[in-house]
């Protein structure tokens, strides 16, 4: 009998070998020119010792053999190293692309794995974008296997795991073996291999720790490896996922959707329905933003706020609502990424980039943890209903007055029902790119991206020599 790794191996080996139709290899560039941008960012953002600087610090004492490009590096590293490094930065900021209704990353972890892969072998622009096309459909499938109705949850999320780090794996095994050269045999066992290297724990998102931002940089460092050993000679056991002992058992009990996971596989790309973040938060926060923005439009003035409460999906209240008080006063200016009424509180008194955006959450402002104070969280029922195939919320604000403002919204901006647009995401690609480079740098790395699926080299992507300006 034919197992899932072998569909799913198969499945890879056939896009290298076939191509991939117009439109998902346009979606390839759009990710990596989206997770290109969130790292330049984040090297530019980082001001004093954190995840960042400890993952350099590390790598640098490994050494090793000079394969591919880590951005802020001034010499090149090895391949699962400079994953680790440039994974890292693709989801530092939480800024990077979420598919529905798995609620996970897909590129933060695939796009790092496949231009180190890419780089060490000196592959072109066209095996990259297969690889990555191919690394991310892997990663959302696993992820979209993990919705269960009757919970309207990924199970992944209810039992507190980090489904971007866990498939984001074997997603980043898959596009790394596809650039060595695996064939559909050895696609099985780096699937094999890298489902026991996958790994994350949510708890970071309510109390607090930089753990997470090194989440997608270890799936990326991990799966590189996984195909470099599966290079070398290491095999991994084809009945991986669905085995008694397998994947789909051990995280998710065997309560998992299979035609999610293998139903039209290459003929109906999930990929593609990956939406992109137009603020720098964790996404259940996205609605409330868009609310606190409208009302703010309507000419709402903070001064005059009583009191506000923010009506989200019930599931999402344990990342963005709890604990309450470490919510309302966030532990650092990340930990506020992930708080409901931190983010509400700076979308009314602040914005910038696409509504929100990264100045905003340089430091905490006694401001905002003022107006934060007055956020109520609540489960709203039709939220509840929508979620997790889109992010809804309402916002109810009285004045001090005695006036009551409301706004809702059914999908927040950049989901499903309200993507951004193409224009939109060159400007959050530029506003990005922009914080550690030149203008003229930013030029070139446009036209380079552009030009991806005809490049002979691929290596300038990641340039060693980023620096802040």
């Amino acid at each position: 009998m034919t197992t899932y790794a072998q569909v799913l191996a198969r499945f890879a080996a056939d896009c290298r070998d076939d191509g991939l139709p117009r439109e998902v290899e346009t979606d390839a560039i759009g990710r990596i020119r989206d997770v290109l941008g969130n790292c330049l960012a984040a090297h530019a953002e980082e001001s004093e010792p954190g995840p960042l600087e400890a993952v350099r610090q590390v790598t640098a004492s490994w050494g090793g053999a000079a394969q591919a490009g880590a951005i802020g590096m001034p010499y090149r590293l090895p391949a699962p190293s400079a994953a680790l490094v440039n994974g890292t930065l693709a989801h530092a900021l939480d800024f990077d692309d979420t598919h529905l209704p798995s609620v996970l990353h897909p590129s933060a972890s695939v796009v790092p794995a496949a231009l180190a892969a890419a780089a060490e072998t000196r592959s072109d622009g066209r095996a990259l974008l297969v690889a990555v096309a191919v690394g991310d459909e892997i990663c959302v499938r696993l992820g979209a296997a993990s919705y269960l109705p009757d919970l309207r949850n990924s199970l992944f999320f209810e039992k507190g795991l980090h489904a971007t780090s866990i498939c984001g794996t074997i997603g980043a095994a898959v596009a790394a073996g596809l650039l060595y050269g695996l064939d559909a045999p050895g696609l099985v066992s780096a699937v094999g291999v890298a489902a026991s290297m996958g790994a994350g724990l949510l708890e970071a998102n309510r109390t607090g720790g930089t753990i997470k931002r090194v989440h997608c940089g270890w799936a990326a460092h991990a799966g590189v490896s996984a195909a470099a050993l599966v290079r070398a000679g290491l095999t991994g056991p084809p009945t991986v996922l669905e085995g008694r002992f397998g994947f789909l058992t051990a995280y998710l009990d065997g309560r998992y959707d299979s035609d999610a996971l293998l139903s039209g596989l290459g003929e109906r790309w999930e990929v593609t329905r990956t939406v992109y973040k137009p603020y720098p938060t964790n996404h259940f926060t996205h609605p409330g933003i868009d609310c606190a923005l409208a009302l703010r439009e309507r000419g709402l003035d903070p001064a005059d706020i009583q009191e506000i409460e923010l009506a989200v999906p019930g599931p999402v209240l344990r990342t963005i609502a709890e604990p309450y008080e470490e919510k309302i006063r966030p532990l650092s200016a990340y930990h506020a990424r992930f708080s409901g009424p931190y983010t509400v509180a700076t979308a009314l008194l602040g914005g910038g980039g696409l509504g929100v955006y990264l100045d905003d959450f340089a430091e905490l402002r006694p401001e905002r943890l003022a107006l934060a104070a007055k956020v109520r969280c609540v489960a709203d029922e039709r939220a509840t209903d929508l979620f997790p195939t889109s992010f809804g919320a309402a916002l109810r604000v009285r004045t001090r007055a005695g006036a009551l403002l409301e706004h809702r919204v059914d999908s927040s901006r950049g989901g499903p029902g309200a993507p951004l647009t193409q224009e939109e995401l060159a400007v959050k690609f530029r506003l990005n790119a922009g914080r550690a480079l030149s203008v003229e740098a930013v030029d070139a790395l446009e036209s380079s991206l552009s030009e991806l699926a005809s490049a002979g080299d691929v290596d300038r992507l990641t340039p060693s020599w980023a620096s802040r300006p």
